[in-house]
């Protein structure tokens, strides 16, 4: 049986945690909006078309900020076409998921939609394929309060009050020739810079998001940020960073290792971006937006896709069904985040609804959790106060992919009468015992310890059997004398909180 003991300290603090930590995404994508969000006549729906049922699971899921309209999808909006009365609203072609966008849901719509999820709104702009100009329309008619032609066209279409938008995406993606309108280092870099700076022009406290690579294993990583941030720096405040994992050729010890790489690439644009600012003498800092993540099949995907001969309304793309194992990746991958929270202070799980997501849907049916659901939605309602970073001394397994690999690995938040540990167990035959000295943080006793975990490492939530997976009580968590110690099962996330 691996043993692993870990020392927290409350004055290893890295940084606040960072309520945005928690974010998603909303992508006009196949059915993440249409029967995922929105479905006028489901039995849940309200006056509006919003799925109820999908707003109660997603204020469960703890989500914060959600980033929308898109993904891909963006780079071929004309954002008008979402706004004013829905009968004359045209029907679009996307061509980046070859679909029909009906745009019965814009950005209105959703802006009232997440009022019944207190979510915050984190806004794509178009710079692939439109302007600047384009960008200022959306942004007075988002922000400015009345008095202008288009806030008043917003007030007119029923949004008496500004949404008051504050983070803003410079495009998505723009490095990727499947891109609409993708660009070379140099030239996005340029455009982002003139559009970000008219932006500001407008409002000084906007948040602006420039795109950095689409993944860690695109040929110009690297590179690509150091161009667009030397054109960019003065004008933005994030450069983002996106990643997707899976399992490949049943190599499930480097999946479960996939948080090795997140950090890897944290690491990377974060040096990055500090070498241009040191470069231009700035004591500001570029901070990290890690807007797209999550376990996605890619792979599959790819070799299967094929070009659909006829345009549809909200097909089902890329409904990926969960596994323990993705859901133990998906929860490590949330502890890396909240790990390095003094310079990830953005993030959004991509997506929300039915796209490779933590909630599904069936039209006219019923919405369930996926396995993925539970670590986010238990580490978002858990994490507060202040990251603290634990001593881990673990064992040591190999990886094809990583190299050797801790068995364990821990993350830790601490409140002012209050901490949670998240931990997992990568091992995937033998359970590991964990020590943890908690005396450093005055807690006296473990209020709730609930580990995800099952014996078929591939056990999956479907519609048939929606409660297949579900986190169990940890009842052999016990703390004595400032020291807890509890047992992980094989390929397993764990959760403990303590007062």
């Amino acid at each position: 049986m691996p043993r692993a003991h870990i020392e927290l300290d409350r004055q290893a603090v890295v940084a606040p945690v960072r309520r945005r930590t928690f974010g998603s995404f909303v992508e006009h994508l196949g059915r993440c909006v249409y029967t995922g969000l929105y479905e006028p006549g489901h039995p849940s729906a309200n006056e509006d078309g919003f799925r109820m049922d999908v707003v109660a699971l997603v204020r469960e899921l703890g989500s914060t900020t959600i980033r929308y309209p898109g993904g891909n999808f963006v780079s071929g909006f004309r954002w008008e076409d979402s706004v004013g009365p829905r009968e004359a609203r045209p029907v679009r072609r996307d061509l980046a998921w070859r679909s029909l966008e009906s745009n019965q849901v814009g950005l209105d719509e959703f802006a009232k939609w997440l009022k019944l999820t207190d979510g915050e709104l984190m806004l794509a702009v178009n710079v692939a394929t439109r302007g600047i100009l384009p960008a200022l329309d959306l942004l007075e008619y988002a922000n400015h309060p009345s008095g202008t032609a288009l806030s008043d066209q917003r007030v007119a279409n029923g949004a008496a009050e500004p949404h008051n938008v504050r983070m803003w995406c410079l495009g998505n993606e723009m490095d990727g020739p499947w891109q609409t309108g993708f660009m070379t280092a140099e030239d996005y870099g340029k455009t982002a810079a003139r559009t970000a700076a008219a932006m500001k022009r407008a409002d000084q406290d906007l948040e602006l998001v420039v795109c950095g690579s689409s993944g860690s294993a695109m040929p110009t990583f690297g590179d690509w940020e150091r161009t667009v941030l030397e054109h960019t720096y003065d004008h933005v405040d994030y450069v983002s960073c996106h990643a997707y994992y899976q399992e490949h050729d049943g190599d499930l010890g480097s999946f479960l290792a996939s948080a090795v790489d997140m950090d890897f690439f944290i690491d990377t644009v974060v040096a990055t971006a500090d070498h241009v600012g040191h470069k231009k003498r700035s004591k500001k800092k570029i901070n990290v937006s890690f807007d797209e993540w999550n376990v996605w099949y890619l792979k599959e995907h790819q070799e299967s896709e094929k070009v659909p001969a006829e345009w549809r309304h909200a097909p089902r793309l890329l409904e990926d069904t969960y596994t323990v194992a993705d859901a133990v990746v998906v929860g490590n991958l949330l502890m890396t985040l909240l790990r390095r929270s003094d310079r990830v202070t953005s993030a959004s799980l991509a997506q929300l609804v039915n796209v490779i997501a933590p909630i599904m849907t069936e039209p006219g049916g019923p919405a369930w959790r996926q396995t993925t659901f539970y670590p986010f939605a238990i580490t978002s309602r858990l994490a507060s106060g202040e990251v603290i970073r634990p001593l881990i001394d673990t064992p040591v397994y190999p990886t094809a992919r990583y190299g050797d690999v801790a068995v364990v690995d821990a993350v830790a938040t601490v409140d002012e009468d209050r901490a949670a540990l998240f931990l997992v167990n990568r091992d995937r035959a033998e359970a590991a015992q964990v020590t943890v000295d908690v005396r450093g943080l005055g807690c006296t006793r473990v209020t709730e310890a609930v580990t995800l975990a099952d014996p078929d490492v591939y056990a999956r939530n479907t519609l048939a059997r929606p409660d297949r997976v579900t986190p169990a009580a940890n009842t052999g968590a016990a703390l004595d004398d400032g020291l807890l110690t509890i047992e992980l099962p094989p390929t397993s996330w764990t959760a403990v909180a303590l007062r």
